[in-house]
């Protein structure tokens, strides 16, 4: 895939997702890399370098994030004012010609997040999470250590600190939480058990290559830029979980998902869930496939007192015949049985529970 194609096809996929500011800003970078010259010049010179990033490392949206961060810091000048994250009102003509100024005026800076992944940290993807848990403790009915590899700030792994509401109107979960998930699930799923328990989460570790500490000022605004500028219920969630993390320890390790899983082992009276969300397509062939062998090496050693699981979010084909979807896929040791339980959307919610 080009540089064109790229920005392009991630533009529709913005569009589709709810950011028209995103669709529209994307679309017109990718209109000027077709029309050469003059009109691509910015973003070529930005850009070189990393057009071998143009396939699933989502150039475009490290760009995004880049940009973003600068109106964040206050260094966009007049972008600012079309960016609503901020206070600003969106209007099509006049960000772009912002946004193309800024990408020419300050290449070196607009260029400094290019080389690192997005890290959205999205937060509504803890209600597929939290569907996936429910099931694991009505399945087990035992505590949980919940381990989260490419967990970037880890705010996923405070799941069992948030509010839920499903189709019904029924809220699940802490219903004082700063983050409250509405039409989160629909069902009838795991939660409507009226034997549910909601999970008892004992220990909570994350690691990512490059882990945001969402204590300081500089984690915080890694994760607010990677999040779209326009959809402003996505900050909110940002924020209240935030609020959440100062209250609840993580441990965050500096590692590779490999590193994690091959210094993984059980424990007594302890379900293990290894969990990750839409991060799979940043590691290469060989790391999935080590971290397959290695959870399928621990998964043999599991008894009914030290099972393991693997609980995932990621966009996936169910059948060669069907679209790629966002598929929460639970795999239990002992046993080895691996079940599609839901389907969600990029963003989290809402999280449709499967009937079978």
């Amino acid at each position: 895939m080009d540089l064109e194609d790229a920005f392009r096809s991630q533009a529709e996929a913005c569009g589709h997702l709810g950011s028209p500011m995103y669709a529209d800003l994307l679309g017109r970078v990718a209109d000027a890399l077709h029309q050469g010259g003059e009109a691509a010049a910015p973003f070529a010179r930005v850009l070189a370098g990393h057009e071998g990033m143009a396939g699933p490392s989502a150039l475009a949206l490290r760009l995004a994030g880049s940009v973003h961060r600068l109106v964040l810091e206050r260094r966009a000048g007049a972008l600012a004012a079309y960016y609503p994250s901020v206070g600003g009102t969106w209007e099509p003509e006049g960000c772009w010609e912002a946004f193309r100024a800024l990408v020419a005026d300050e290449p070196d800076a607009v260029g400094e997040w290019l080389d690192r992944p997005p890290q959205t940290n999205e937060v509504g993807r803890s209600a597929a999470l939290m569907a996936g848990l429910l099931e694991i403790t009505r399945r087990t009915d035992l505590p949980l250590r919940l381990l989260e590899i490419g967990s970037s700030g880890g705010l996923n792994l405070l799941a069992d600190r948030y509010s839920y509401v499903d189709d019904a109107d029924v809220a699940y979960g802490d219903q004082g939480s700063p983050v409250r998930l509405e039409g989160a699930w629909t069902g009838p799923g795991p939660w409507t058990d009226p034997d549910a328990r909601w999970p008892r989460v004992v220990e909570r570790i994350g690691s990512d290559v490059m882990p945001v500490d969402v204590a300081t000022t500089a984690g915080r605004l890694t994760l607010t830029a990677y999040v779209w500028p326009d959809q402003t219920a996505r900050h909110e969630r940002l924020r209240g979980a935030l609020r959440v993390a100062a209250d609840t320890p993580v441990t965050l390790r500096r590692e590779s998902a490999r590193e994690l899983v091959r210094g993984l082992s059980l424990a007594d009276g302890l379900v293990t869930v290894v969990w990750h969300s839409v991060m799979w397509q940043y590691l290469d062939r060989a790391e999935q496939d080590e971290v397959l062998t290695c959870l399928d090496e621990l998964g043999a050693q599991a008894t009914a007192q030290t099972p393991l699981a693997h609980l995932s979010l990621e966009p996936r084909r169910r059948t060669p015949e069907e679209d790629r979807q966002f598929w929460l896929v639970l795999r239990t040791w002992p046993g080895a049985e691996s079940r599609f339980l839901a389907r969600s959307r990029a963003h989290g919610v809402p999280v449709d529970w499967l009937s079978v």
